[in-house]
């Protein structure tokens, strides 16, 4: 039973990815000698499958292709947990969710037909893109191994100069930076969340994409002594499976948590809420910008430039609590290009038994941010 269904599930994905392949082949083969880039094309895709930080560190894209193209409709490629978040159509760009497994793209087949399609991250999905039947494709130069980038028609290199990745993403496309981010161009989503604090409150978020970017239990706990200290009910967050963090942090309980009960969407309400948010450098951090809240991000391994708010984010109330220099901090990578001036660690738990630049970020520094950003608010 169990091998009749791996055989069949083979099968399907052989059947997928021969689709891609053909369709891709097919539409380059049909269009030799006549592709070129369309000055005002009509269908836009943007296709990745991205985390949820990368996600929204593509907004200053989606802002900028509105500006340069605004008749054209946008269509854009995400994962479906974070389609929520885009209901109400930001930039006026419809996005669909999707696996980001190429043999079960059946989800992205209906929209075929794009006269230009950007590809910000992986090139892989320039597969993806020619296989929908886009005419033009652009993407960042520098991805390995080589075949990923074969569909692709204008590859742009990464700056020269040290760049946050969300204005780097702007730079594929022609023109000048898009206008800074103001939280009127995204509305909220359309999700009532059932329990809210009712007096003021602050939103500590534990969790992350690796424990290596995990602060210390006894640091969070000492934090949400100090919000409380403040008058401000400190609430924990995390994501599914995140719970045990939070029951590490506080485990006789003593503050309310929101871990592993919240949709995005649902998150996106209760930061709305909030007085702060603390976050290590994750996704959450990032919605906290399009949200609007005063966030303060806590950054070990990742890079406080690539990751920071850049020049689109420059308005939001944001602070970076970060030792820079450090000196393990110290591979040039990102996505797979080798760009000098990058300053990263990606280095795996087995490679990096303990997080020593989490360790160097002490309470005193976070509530000197939280105060400084406090400040701000109340002028």
């Amino acid at each position: 039973m169990a091998s009749t269904r791996r055989r069949t599930d083979g099968a399907r994905r052989i059947a997928g990815l021969s689709r891609i392949l053909f369709s891709a082949l097919a539409h380059r083969t049909a269009s030799i000698g006549r592709r070129r880039p369309p000055e005002k094309p009509r269908r836009i895709l943007v296709a990745h499958h991205l985390l949820l930080g990368d996600t929204l560190m593509l907004t200053p894209l989606l802002a900028k292709l509105r500006e340069r193209f605004p008749d054209a409709e946008i269509v854009m490629a995400v994962p479906e947990a974070h389609a929520g978040l885009y209901a109400n159509r930001p930039y006026g760009v419809q996005a669909i969710g999707w696996n980001g497994d190429l043999a079960e793209a059946s989800l992205l087949w209906p929209q075929r037909g794009f006269d230009l399609a950007y590809v910000p991250a992986d090139n892989r999905f320039s597969w993806l893109a020619l296989a929908l039947g886009a005419r033009w494709i652009v993407a960042f130069s520098g991805d390995r191994p080589a075949y990923k980038s074969w569909p692709v028609d204008e590859e742009r290199p990464y700056p020269d100069a040290p760049t946050a990745w969300s204005d780097m993403n702007g730079l594929l496309v022609d023109g000048p930076p898009p206008q800074r981010y103001s939280t009127r161009s995204w509305q909220p989503p359309a999700v009532a969340l059932t329990t809210k604090p009712e007096r003021r409150y602050a939103v500590l978020h534990v969790g992350a994409s690796t424990p290596l970017k995990c602060w210390q239990p006894e640091r969070w706990l000492a934090l949400a002594d100090w919000f409380h200290a403040q008058g401000i009910e400190p609430v924990w967050s995390g994501g599914r499976g995140e719970e045990p963090l939070v029951a590490a942090c506080d485990p006789d309980g003593r503050y309310r948590s929101y871990a592993g009960k919240l949709s995005l969407p649902e998150l996106w309400h209760l930061l709305a809420g909030a007085e702060m948010l603390v976050s290590p450098d994750t996704g959450v951090s990032h919605l906290g910008r399009v949200v609007g809240v005063p966030t303060v991000t806590l950054f070990g391994p990742g890079s406080h430039i690539v990751n920071g708010a850049g020049d689109f984010w420059a308005d939001a109330p944001l602070r970076a609590v970060t030792v820079d220099p450090f000196p393990c901090r110290d591979q040039h990578d990102l996505f797979k290009r080798d760009v000098i001036w990058v300053r990263r660690c990606g280095r795996s738990t087995a490679e990096c038994s303990h997080p020593r630049c989490m360790d160097e970020i002490d309470l005193a520094k976070v509530t000197a941010a939280i105060v400084e950003l406090q400040g701000l608010a109340q002028k």
